[in-house]
């Protein structure tokens, strides 16, 4: 027999050993020739790729436990399960934390130069990049880590080359100015799923422009119809009413625009209008964009500065004058005494100019959406800038499609609309950005013939010219741009490899909601452009992990939960059984991040539990060797026959939920079978017949016993992979079966109808319910748990009858019942109530309890009850108080008169019946 397991559960102590034993094994690694030449159906997840240098959040945690709870149940299914990790470069996110170390030196990169940044980064990269893997490996991930891949790896960067060259050949990606979304923080351009907008209280400035003298006529005319937006200044000319949250881009305007269905303004389109503290002059244009409705119905173009104006200028033909440094400061293109200032600060001084030329109007208090960086959360200034693009709506349209017929599903299911509307309306890609780190744009341009040359390799020459004068365009592509290649560039595209033969498509896809967008939109359009099919057929988005106030965790909120620090205290089990069992089909999940005892109270209770439980059926079965349930069949008692028929269900419908990812009811499933039907029911019932050696109900409940729990352990083990794992190890092997090296690789459960037993449910139901009114009807009565009382039982079923006077041990050991009469109820005689389907039993209380003592305390609680019913039907009988209290108080008095008086009829029974004894 192995060593018996310690009483009290410790995951540190074998948590480690079974990675260990995991890796050593290579229990997660799999062959794609076995795929390949045998034709069976790999199940494949590819990981989410977390930034290299992060560490492991708690939402990395509830991200991963997912994918490791399908992973591994997969892969028990006899599937050839393989989870491919791996980490993102993350351009802006790992250039910030480099450039923050050299800022500590009084260095930037620019000191540095290019190609030592690059490699300072790397060193940085090598030194921090793989912590966040370790971490997963902790939590019980079970990646094939042999399979690790990166997205700066040489083979994923020939992959985005091929992509970026194969788009360029096809006419999909471009080079144009255009307004983007511009971090000043970062400097560089951001998509525009990287520009996150939040509500913000701004101000709406109402600002006086004045008219040129050949439209004061024009501007009369209007007055005099009632446009209220036109107004004489002093020196007797005229001027319009425009309507802004930002009167600093004032010093950009080059034209000023009404609706051209705007009656009041419908004589002044195409006069000239002068901008205030510039010295230029521009023009009224009409354009359909503008709502009549906002402001004054006029509204001033900054083309450079503003993607709807920007669209206005291309339509009118404006020019475009980009008055912001990429720091955001105001430059060269502004008056002498606005240049260098900050947006903020220039704001303040453009209001006093005007203020003091009696040129600005009202200002009201204005809510408005402002854009931030998604990674530092600046707020992003939009900015006319030459960058590169990527035509979208072609690449969108198979993508879309697939969601409309089905091809791809998501859950929960709203998400399919979020999607199609997003892929419907969706924008060309900026994929430049102003950085060092990531994957350099394969474009040269040449010195001398000024030819662009885009190549799969880097050229020696032009191929225009043949000079040798190349200048390799200075950005790096979005980071998503080689995420968006993960599924197919992780198995070795554009080779034609053994991996992508096998493994691509995967399977399912399981994320986070904020990068629908960002990610899974893209990798979908990416898998139909380069492979001819989707990447994966289902989508899972799961929820959030917030803090008990409903706020998303944050470093700079403070009130994240380290997932280590959990595992340290409680253990990776108790870690993932929580998520997992808190995690409702996209719901998201609270934790109190200032009391980690209570957050995780539920897996590591329930780890404990599952250990004792475990440790005890260990204990109790011995060194004798276990018969093969099938070979007991004939002595099965009702326990046994009720455990097998409950397993059935709970195998039935674990599977079937995690079919359909729903994590939560498959966790409560498993909670309530294990340590309701299992520990606190099954082994309490059969604990005795453990001891009566070599007869055949000995044999039985041993075989029963290994048979559930070894299906538990199965269950169980994709949730939680440690402790299953470690009781797995030892326990027994029935004859005539086979056992696995370990859990992780043992077959899943298969339900058998054979051991489907509806009449042994039912008995056991009802003796359960038996059981918990006797013990509720002890309590009530005060009869000591040590006491043996007798019982009383009329209208049963006969099953039950004959199974009670049958097996009276039962009622023995669970409820401490001696005598059992059978239709034989005195008058009068004790304790009684009525199960649901109408039997009457009896407890007979007398020589049981001290019946004066018990009727004295009675009706001590039955006068204190009556005294409260009068004072408060006193209350409800007073006008004056019925008129002058609030109506919630007078119903909280009549709640207590409902509940008083239902205390009272229970107090009164009681006392009939202890009076009758």
């Amino acid at each position: 027999m192995a060593e018996p397991l310690p009483p009290r559960f410790d995951p540190g102590n074998i948590e480690e050993g079974w990675i260990q034993f995991w890796n050593e094994n290579g229990c997660f690694s799999v062959d794609p020739d076995t795929v390949v030449d045998s034709g069976v159906d790999p199940y494949v997840i590819v990981i989410p790729p977390p930034n290299v240098t992060a560490v492991l959040h708690i939402g990395h945690s509830l991200n991963n436990t997912i994918q490791d709870v399908l992973i591994r149940w997969r892969r028990m299914q006899g599937r050839v399960a393989l989870w491919v990790p791996g980490t993102d470069h993350a351009g802006i996110a790992t250039q910030n934390m480099v450039e923050k170390q050299l800022a500590q030196e009084n260095l930037s990169r620019g000191d540095l130069g290019r190609d030592d940044f690059e490699a300072r980064v790397w060193d940085y990269v090598d030194k921090t990049g793989g912590r966040i893997l370790e971490q997963l490996r902790t939590i019980g991930s079970s990646c094939d880590f042999d399979r690790t891949r990166f997205t700066l790896d040489s083979g994923l960067s020939d992959a985005v080359r091929e992509v970026f060259v194969q788009l360029y050949e096809k006419d999909l990606v471009y080079r144009s100015e255009y307004i983007i979304n511009w971090c000043p923080r970062c400097l560089t351009a951001l998509a525009n799923e990287e520009a996150e907008s939040s509500e913000v209280e701004g101000k709406l400035y109402e600002l006086k422009y004045p008219l040129a003298k050949e439209a004061w006529n024009a501007a009369s005319e209007a007055h005099d119809r009632g446009v209220d937006t036109l107004g004489h200044l002093s020196d007797g000319g005229w001027y319009i009413t425009l309507s802004t949250t930002r009167p600093e881009t004032m010093l950009g305007d080059t034209a000023v625009a009404v609706n051209p269905k705007d009656r009041r303004y419908e004589g002044l389109v195409g006069a000239n209008i002068d901008v205030p503290l510039t010295g230029r002059s521009i023009t009224i244009v009409a354009d359909d964009f503008v709502d009549p409705e906002f402001g004054s119905g006029v509204v001033k173009v900054t083309p450079a500065h503003d993607p709807n104006d920007f669209e206005i200028a291309q339509r009118a033909g404006l020019e475009m004058i980009n008055i912001f440094t990429p720091e955001a400061k105001l430059n060269e293109n502004v008056p002498e005494e606005f240049r260098g200032l900050s947006s903020s600060k220039g704001r303040e001084k453009v209001l006093d100019s005007l203020r003091e030329l009696d040129l600005l109007g009202r200002v009201s208090n204005h809510v408005h959406a402002v854009p931030h960086c998604y990674r530092c959360h600046t707020v992003v200034e939009p900015r006319l800038s030459l960058q590169w693009f990527v035509r979208m709506k072609p690449l969108a349209k198979p993508a879309l499609e697939a969601s409309r017929d089905g091809t791809i599903t998501f859950t929960p299911d709203h998400w399919q609309k979020v999607y199609e509307r997003w892929m419907e309306e969706i924008r060309d890609w900026c994929i430049s950005r102003q950085l060092w780190w990531g994957h350099r744009i394969p474009v040269w341009y040449c010195d001398d013939c000024g030819e662009t040359i885009v190549a799969r390799k880097d050229p020696h020459d032009c191929e225009f010219c043949d000079s040798v004068n190349l200048t390799q365009d200075p950005d790096v592509l979005d980071t998503w741009f080689s995420s968006w290649l993960w599924p197919f560039s992780v198995f070795g595209w554009p080779q034609e490899t053994t991996d992508l033969k096998a493994f691509y498509p995967t399977n399912d896809m399981v994320t986070a909601p904020e990068i629908l967008f960002f990610w899974v939109a893209r990798m979908v359009m990416a898998g139909y452009e380069f492979m001819g099919e989707a990447p994966f057929t289902r989508v899972y988005l799961h929820g959030t992990v917030r803090d008990k106030q409903g706020r998303k965790m944050s470093k700079s909120l403070g009130n994240g939960v380290d997932p280590m620090e959990v595992v340290d205290l409680f253990g990776a089990d108790a870690l993932r059984f929580t998520l997992i069992s808190s995690s409702g089909v996209g719901g998201d999940i609270k934790l109190d991040h200032e009391d980690l005892g209570s957050s995780f109270s539920t897996g590591r209770n329930f780890a404990n539990k599952l250990w004792n439980a475990g440790r005890f059926a260990l204990m109790r079965l011995g060194d004798d060797e276990v018969k093969n349930i099938l070979d007991v069949r004939g002595s099965l008692e009702v326990e046994d026959r009720w455990i097998l028929s409950r397993l059935q269900q709970t195998v039935t419908e674990v599977t079937r939920g995690l079919d359909d990812f729903r994590f939560h009811e498959i966790s409560d499933r498993l909670y309530h079978f294990i340590w309701g039907d299992f520990a606190d029911w099954y082994l309490e019932l059969v604990k005795a017949r453990l001891t009566r050696e070599d007869d055949a109900s000995y044999h039985a409940a041993r075989s029963t016993l290994v048979t559930v729990l070894d299906e538990i352990l199965r269950l169980l083990h994709p949730i939680m992979p440690f402790v299953t794992s470690e009781l797995w190890s030892q326990l027994p092997i029935p004859q005539n079966t086979e056992k696995s090296e370990t859990l992780a690789v043992a077959d899943w459960p298969q339900a058998q109808k054979d051991f489907v037993d509806e009449q042994a449910e039912m008995n056991l139901n009802q003796i359960q319910e038996l059981v918990t009114q006797i013990r509720s009807l002890r309590k009530e009565y005060g009869v000591g748990e040590k006491i043996q009382v007798d019982l009383q039982i009329s209208g049963a079923r006969t099953a039950l009858t004959e199974l009670l006077i049958a097996r009276p041990e039962i009622l023995g050991k669970m409820a401490r019942v001696g005598e059992i009469q059978v239709n034989a109820i005195s008058k009068g005689s004790g304790a009684d109530t009525v199960l649901k389907d109408g039997t009457e039993i009896v407890i007979p209380l007398g020589g049981v309890i001290d019946l004066a003592k018990e009727c004295e305390k009675v009706r001590t609680e039955i006068l204190r009850l009556e005294l409260l019913v009068e004072g408060v039907r006193k209350k409800l009988s007073n006008e004056k108080f019925l008129s002058a209290a609030p109506v919630d108080v007078v119903e909280k008095e009549r709640l207590k008169e409902d509940s008083f008086l239902q205390q009272l009829a229970v107090l009164k029974k009681k006392r009939s019946n202890l009076s009758d004894v």
